[in-house]
């Protein structure tokens, strides 16, 4: 009886011993994988802080960011000889501080870059999800119209749009999405027409669902993950974009700031006032690198791979 007791409890305590290592596998892969996303955790936590102070701008800045002041006109940062605490980033050529208009600059470029990937997106996932579901006719054309949109390079049709409509912020925003929504259009289109092949669509269609609970309700939830690393990665490439228009006085209008005409008013004063074109490029270069390395990391995330 003794022995047969003692096996028992050796049973008990191997399969508990075996659950304790599995949980500790488990944990020991959760651990890894955080590290892993480290840089993309980083990230998020730093564009939070940038969108923060973006939002929050009304509250944080000191000043009016179209007030002038030219007694106080190309005053250096803080740390530098004539600098002020008054004004931390220095002011710019007509005295306005330059930490007031990066923070409400902040708030264009980002409102900019979030709305037109979320036109741009739409439009392209709805096209995408046509071209791939309803055949070889509708993706030919579909597709046909997406090479014709390729073939225009973009500053081509970024003033051929703005010439007819006017520089300003909501058409800066069509010709962006314009721009943007083809590259959606072939992803979700390959996409969709491998989800077609499978056979929860193939037993939808043989029960007589309908073409839109087939594409809403079983074809779009296997392209969430996808759309949502191309939309976040695109948020950076149209910052960039809308920058590039702003700096070449096609898209925000002064005296209105955003950081691409902060960037263009600010290269005339670079040898001797290098501030005011240096911190919005900073600005730039800081938001778009965490946006990306978001992705990066959001795209690991998503990844069935990753989860292993």
């Amino acid at each position: 009886m003794k022995t047969a007791a003692a096996d028992g409890d050796a049973a008990l305590t191997g399969v508990g011993a075996h659950d304790g290592a599995r949980g500790f596998d488990a944990r020991r892969a959760s651990l890894s994988r955080l590290w892993r996303l480290k840089w993309g955790l980083a990230a998020a936590a730093l564009l939070l802080l940038i969108v923060a102070s973006a939002a929050l701008a009304p509250w944080l800045a000191s000043y009016d960011p179209l007030a002038v002041d030219i007694q106080h006109r190309l005053v250096p940062p803080v740390w530098m000889d004539g600098g002020t605490p008054r004004h931390p980033l220095g002011t710019d050529q007509i005295g306005r501080d330059l930490l007031t208009r990066l923070l409400y600059g902040g708030r264009v470029s980002l409102i900019v870059g979030v709305t037109a990937v979320l036109v741009s997106a739409t439009m392209g996932v709805l096209t995408g999800l046509a071209a791939g579901y309803f055949g070889p006719r509708v993706d030919w054309l579909i597709m046909a119209l997406v090479n014709v949109m390729l073939s225009f390079p973009f500053v081509l049709l970024a003033l051929a749009v703005i010439a007819v409509l006017g520089p300003s912020l909501v058409n800066m925003i069509i010709v962006l999405a314009v721009a943007d929504w083809p590259l959606y259009v072939r992803v979700i289109r390959a996409e969709t027409l491998a989800i077609c092949e499978r056979d929860f669509v193939t037993a939808g269609r043989a029960l007589g669902m309908s073409h839109a609970r087939i594409v809403f309700r079983q074809i779009v939830p296997n392209l969430v993950s996808v759309i949502v690393v191309i939309a976040t990665l695109q948020v950076a490439r149209v910052i960039i974009l809308e920058s590039f228009l702003s700096f070449l006085g096609l898209g925000v209008q002064p005296p209105t700031p955003a950081w691409g005409n902060m960037l263009g008013e600010g290269r005339v004063y670079m040898l001797n006032s290098w501030w005011i074109a240096a911190f919005p490029g900073l600005a730039i270069f800081v938001t778009t690198l965490a946006i990306n390395l978001m992705g990066n990391g959001l795209r690991d995330w998503l990844d069935p791979h990753m989860k292993l």
